[in-house]
């Protein structure tokens, strides 16, 4: 059975390890524009878009470049500093706010689109997160949750962490985290089945990935 609520046991992200996510995450981008094309197309032009845990920010500012209404929220305050200075940069009109995402402050059925990317496994609380992200959307709204998988392959990771190219010690680094917290925390595709039904979705569509899954829950 599923819990509902879990220990966060990792590294906190702020401060420097923030900054360093920051840096290593950007030889994702080919593969975040990517997503920010296809969540583009699915959605209405200028639609409302909530994206909850967006780290250093960089798929909201894709989506806002593809004139899309974002608003994020993010319960590190260095990655809410650090997202709305890489949006500054890029001149992207994306808007970065604390808030946790079993409490969002985000008024009923008031956005489009939700997507939630690479953070769902360190929720707290993630029956909650997940009501929360079908409280806010209207109906008809759609939710896009990303994630591991518990059952993902070594072999998987290791190519996902060879193909970014980063150096030996960031490759270690990376390696140990995947290897000892991360995986440890991923939910397999039945939890998260279930959590979605606890949360009131009926019927999530769920597609498996190399390392992970898409969760599409429309509501």
């Amino acid at each position: 059975m599923t819990s509902t609520v879990k220990a966060y046991k990792g590294l906190g992200m702020e401060g420097g390890l923030a900054r360093w996510y920051d840096r290593t995450t950007r030889k994702d981008l080919p593969q975040i524009k990517t997503l920010a094309n296809r969540i583009a197309a699915f959605v209405p032009s200028a639609a409302e878009v909530l994206e909850i845990a967006p780290g250093p920010g960089f798929l909201s500012i894709e989506l806002a470049k593809r004139g899309l209404h974002v608003r994020a929220f993010d319960i590190s305050k260095t990655f809410v500093e650090i997202a709305s200075r890489n949006a500054a940069a890029e001149n992207a009109p994306a808007q970065f706010e604390l808030g946790n995402a079993s409490a969002l402050p985000v008024e009923d059925a008031s956005v489009d689109f939700v997507v939630c990317r690479a953070a769902f496994k360190n929720f707290t609380e993630p029956v909650k997160a997940l009501s929360e992200m079908r409280r806010v959307l209207r109906p008809g709204g759609t939710a896009l949750l990303i994630d591991m998988r518990r059952d993902v392959q070594m072999a998987e990771i290791r190519k996902y962490v060879d193909e970014l190219g980063v150096s030996r010690m960031n490759r270690w680094f990376m390696m140990f985290t995947f290897r000892n917290m991360l995986i440890k925390r991923a939910y397999s595709i039945d939890d998260i089945r279930n959590m979605a039904k606890e949360a009131g979705w009926t019927t999530p569509q769920i597609e498996s990935s190399p390392l992970g899954f898409e969760a599409w829950m429309k509501k």
